[in-house]
C-alpha cells in the first residue's frame, strides 16, 4: 500500500487508514473478538496507519487499538489519537453514552480542556489507555467553539512537545473547514483531519482550506469520505452529517450513483478513490467494525475506475471540471 509523508515530518501514512470509531461502539455494540479481528485485518491488508481517540467509545477504542497493536513492531505504524476532552469519571455508572453516539456504559463524562495543561492530561491518560509510551501524530479534536483557546493555549503545547520529539506531527481534526484554514494559516501544524467536507458529494474543502495546505506543504486526512453512509446505500432515512438526509442531498447522491453504476463501479468504491486525487491528501481515513467490512473497503480501493466515469460526472454537473480525479490505475 502506497505511503505519504505528513507535511514537512518524517511520519509516514498509508494510502488507507483505519479509523477505530465504530470499535468505539459507535452506535452499536462490537464485541471485543470481532474488533480485534478487523484490526487484525487492517494490518493483514497492509494498513498502517490508526487514528482514534478518548471521545470514541470513552475510551474503548483506544484500550482496544493498543491492545491489538501492542505485539506489533512499534516503528512499522503510524498512530494518531486526539486531545481537547478529558474524560472525567462518573459517580455513578447508570445509563449509556447512547446520548453521544456510543453503546459503552456511561462511567465518565466528557470535559472540553484546551488549556495547556489539559493537553497533557489528556496525552498522558491516552497512553496508559493505548498501553503504548508514544503516538506519532497528536490532534486537537473539535475545538469549533474553543477556536481562540485552542490557538492560544493548546496549540503551543503541541508545538512545544513535536519540537520536544515527543510526538512526530501534530494537527488538528475538524468536520468544518473554516476553524482548520485558519490553524493552517496562523500555526505551523503538520496535518488537518478534514471529516465530510471533501468527499464525491460535495467539495467545500477545495475553496480554501486544501488550497492553504498545498500552498503550505502541509497535508490532509480526509474522513467522513462517505458522507455518514449516505455515499455507500443512499435512500430516503439515509443519516447524512449524523442526522436525516435532506430531500436535494439525496437526490445528488443518487444521480452520483446512477452515473457510477453505470460504469460498473459501486458508488462507495468511487466515493473511496475520488479524495485522494488531490495534492494536499495524504490519505483517506475510513471506519470498519468488522473483517468483513475491512476487506471489502481495501478491494474497493484495488478496483479500476474508467476515466469516463469521471467524464460524465463532470458532464452531469456533478463535480466541477477544474476539480482533481483520480488517474486509471496502469495495469502492470
Amino acid at each position: 500500500m502506497r505511503t505519504r509523508t505528513l507535511g514537512r515530518t518524517e511520519v509516514r501514512v498509508t494510502e488507507l487508514a483505519y479509523g477505530a470509531a465504530g470499535i468505539g461502539n459507535l452506535f452499536r455494540p462490537v464485541p471485543d473478538e470481532v474488533a480485534a479481528a478487523a484490526i487484525d485485518a487492517a494490518w493483514d491488508a497492509g494498513i498502517r496507519t490508526f487514528d482514534t481517540a478518548p471521545h470514541y467509545g470513552l475510551g474503548l477504542s483506544e484500550r482496544r487499538l493498543g491492545a491489538a497493536l501492542r505485539d506489533r513492531p512499534r516503528e512499522s505504524y503510524t498512530i494518531s489519537t486526539k486531545v481537547g476532552r478529558l474524560l472525567v469519571e462518573n459517580e455513578t455508572t447508570e445509563g449509556d453514552d447512547l446520548g453521544h453516539g456510543f453503546a459503552v456504559p456511561a462511567t465518565h463524562r466528557r470535559v472540553f480542556d484546551f488549556t495547556a495543561d489539559g493537553v497533557l492530561r489528556s496525552l498522558e491518560a491516552s497512553l496508559a489507555r493505548l498501553g503504548l509510551d508514544r503516538v506519532d501524530v497528536v490532534l486537537l479534536h473539535d475545538p469549533d467553539d474553543h477556536v481562540e483557546q485552542a490557538l492560544r493555549e493548546a496549540y503551543p503545547a503541541l508545538e512545544r512537545l513535536r519540537d520536544e520529539g515527543v510526538v512526530g506531527a501534530i494537527g488538528v481534526g475538524m468536520n468544518q473547514c473554516a476553524a482548520p484554514t485558519r490553524f493552517l494559516r496562523e500555526t505551523d501544524i503538520d496535518v488537518v483531519l478534514l471529516a465530510g467536507r471533501y468527499t464525491l458529494l460535495e467539495q467545500e474543502g477545495l475553496a480554501e482550506l486544501l488550497p492553504e495546505a498545498t500552498a503550505r506543504g502541509r497535508s490532509v486526512l480526509i474522513g467522513g469520505a462517505f458522507n455518514s453512509g449516505l455515499l455507500i446505500d443512499p435512500k430516503p432515512g439515509a443519516t447524512y452529517d449524523y442526522a436525516p438526509v435532506p430531500g436535494p442531498v439525496l437526490d445528488r447522491a443518487l444521480r452520483l450513483r446512477t452515473v457510477t453504476e453505470g460504469h460498473g463501479v459501486p458508488l462507495r468504491g468511487a466515493a473511496l478513490a475520488f479524495p485522494s486525487a488531490h495534492p494536499a491528501v495524504a490519505a483517506v481515513l475510513t471506519g470498519a467494525r468488522s473483517a468483513e467490512e475491512v476487506r471489502d473497503t481495501v478491494d474497493l480501493l484495488g478496483r479500476p475506475i474508467p476515466a469516463a466515469l469521471w467524464d460524465e460526472l463532470r458532464a452531469e454537473g456533478l463535480l466541477s471540471p477544474d476539480i482533481p480525479v483520480p488517474q486509471p490505475k496502469e495495469t502492470p
